[in-house]
C-alpha cells in the first residue's frame, strides 16, 4: 500500500492492516510516518477543490499542534467515517423528504427577509442589521447542513472522507453557534431601546452592531478551529461509525482510542460559553426590562414595550428549548430521539424566523407593502406606455 506524504510531497510505502472492530480503519505497522493524510488508497491525489482545501487545513493543524507540543506524533486516521443516522425506523426516508421541503421554505423565507431589509433604506438600523445577519446565518447554516444530509441518507452516500467530515462539522457548528449569538445581539438591542430610549441612537449604532457581530464571528471561528484541531489529535482505531445524522463532535471524539480529555473539556466548555451564557444574558435582559417597566410605566406602556419583544422571545424559545433538552438529557435520551431533536433544532428555527419577523414586526410588514405597491405601480405605468 502507498501513502502520500503531505509534508514532503513524496509517495512512501507503508504496510496497513485493517482493524478487526472497524474494517474501515487502518493501522500503520511499519516505521512511523510523520503527518500524512490518506488521500485515495493507492497514492492518488484528490482533484476537487474541497479535498484540496481540507488537506491544507489538515496540514495546518498537524504543523501547528505538533510545533506547540514540541514533538512529532503519528495518529491513526480512518479513510472515512460512516454516518449511521436513524436505526430501526421504517420508511425514514420520508422524514428526510420532509426536511427537504422545510429547507426550501427556509431558503425562500430568509431570502425574502434579506431582500426586504436590503431594498428598504428605512430598515438600515442596528436592529435590522442583526435581523439581516440572522437571516444570512440561517440561510448559510441550512445550506451547509441539509443538502449534505440528503446526500448521505437519500442517496446512500453515508461514507464521508476524514477531512470532509471535519469540514462538515466546522461549518455546521459555526452556524449553530452564530444563531445563539445573534439572539444575544437582538436582546441587547431591545434592552437599550426600552430602558434607554433617548440614548439608543448613541449607544447602539450601525457600526457598534457590526462590530459586535464581527467579534462573535471571530470567537466562533476560533472555537470551531480549536474543536476540529483537537479532533485531528485523536486516533480512531476502534470504530468509525458516528451515531448521528452529521459529523457530530460529541460522537466523534468518543470513538478515539487515545486520550480524548482535551476534546471532552471543549465539548463541555463551549456549550456553556455559547449556549448557557447566551441564554443567561437573554433572561437577565428581559428580567431587567420587566423590573424597570414595572417601576415607571403604565400597563398600556408595558404592553406596548413588550410587544416589540415578542418576535425575539419566540426565536429564543424555538432555538434554546430543544437544545437545552438535548444537552441536559444527553446520557438518557435515545439516539433516534437525539437525532430528531437536533435535526429539527437545526432546521426549524431558520424556517420559522422569517415568518415570525414578517408577522410580528410592523416595520417589515410596511416595507413589504411598500415594495409590492411600487411594483404594481411600475407595471401599471408600463402598460399605459405600451397602450399609448
Amino acid at each position: 500500500m502507498t501513502l502520500f506524504d503531505m509534508k514532503s510531497g513524496e509517495v512512501l510505502s507503508a504496510t496497513l492492516v485493517k482493524t478487526v472492530k472497524a474494517p474501515q480503519s487502518y493501522i500503520i505497522t511499519n516505521r512511523p510516518i510523520e503527518h500524512r493524510v490518506l488521500t485515495h488508497l493507492g497514492g492518488r491525489l484528490p482533484t476537487s477543490t474541497t479535498a484540496l482545501w481540507t488537506e491544507k487545513l489538515d496540514k495546518f493543524y498537524n504543523e501547528f499542534f505538533n510545533s506547540a507540543l514540541g514533538k512529532n506524533i503519528t495518529f491513526v486516521r480512518p479513510a472515512y467515517f460512516v454516518i449511521s443516522g436513524f436505526s430501526g425506523i421504517p420508511n425514514i426516508k420520508y422524514y428526510y423528504v420532509f426536511l427537504f421541503f422545510v429547507y426550501i421554505v427556509s431558503v425562500l423565507g430568509n431570502t425574502v427577509v434579506m431582500a426586504v431589509i436590503y431594498l428598504d433604506h428605512n430598515l438600515r438600523t442596528p436592529k435590522y442589521i442583526a435581523v439581516f445577519h440572522l437571516a444570512f446565518v440561517d440561510l448559510f447554516g441550512s445550506s451547509a447542513l441539509v443538502p449534505k444530509v440528503l446526500d448521505i441518507f437519500l442517496f446512500k452516500h453515508d461514507n464521508i472522507p476524514y477531512n470532509d467530515c471535519l469540514t462538515f462539522l466546522f461549518f455546521c457548528y459555526i452556524c449553530l453557534a452564530m444563531q445563539s449569538f445573534n439572539l444575544v445581539a437582538l436582546s441587547y438591542d431591545r434592552l437599550i431601546a426600552i430602558i434607554y430610549p433617548l440614548h439608543y441612537q448613541v449607544k447602539v449604532t450601525n457600526r457598534f452592531m457590526l462590530s459586535m457581530i464581527a467579534s462573535f464571528w471571530v470567537f466562533v471561528i476560533i472555537a470551531a478551529l480549536i474543536s476540529v484541531g483537537l479532533l485531528t489529535r485523536l486516533s480512531f482505531c476502534k470504530s468509525v461509525v458516528i451515531n448521528s445524522y452529521f459529523c457530530d463532535h460529541g460522537q466523534m471524539y468518543r470513538l478515539a482510542c487515545n486520550d480524548n480529555t482535551p476534546s471532552y473539556v471543549v465539548s463541555v466548555l463551549l456549550p456553556f460559553l455559547i449556549l448557557w451564557l447566551s441564554l443567561i444574558f437573554i433572561l437577565f435582559t428581559y428580567i431587567y426590562i420587566s423590573y424597570a417597566l414595572s417601576k415607571v410605566a403604565t400597563a398600556q406602556e408595558r404592553y406596548k414595550a413588550f410587544k416589540t419583544c415578542t418576535g425575539h422571545l419566540s426565536l429564543v424559545a424555538i432555538y434554546f428549548i430543544p437544545i437545552i433538552i438535548t444537552f441536559t438529557m444527553m446520557k438518557n435520551i435515545h439516539p433516534n430521539a437525539r437525532i430528531i431533536n437536533l435535526s429539527l433544532t437545526s432546521i426549524f428555527p431558520p424556517m420559522l424566523n422569517p415568518f415570525i419577523y414578517v408577522l410580528q414586526t410592523q416595520e417589515i410588514k410596511v416595507s413589504l407593502k411598500k415594495i409590492f405597491k411600487i411594483r404594481k405601480e411600475s407595471k401599471i405605468t408600463v402598460k399605459k406606455v405600451i397602450i399609448k
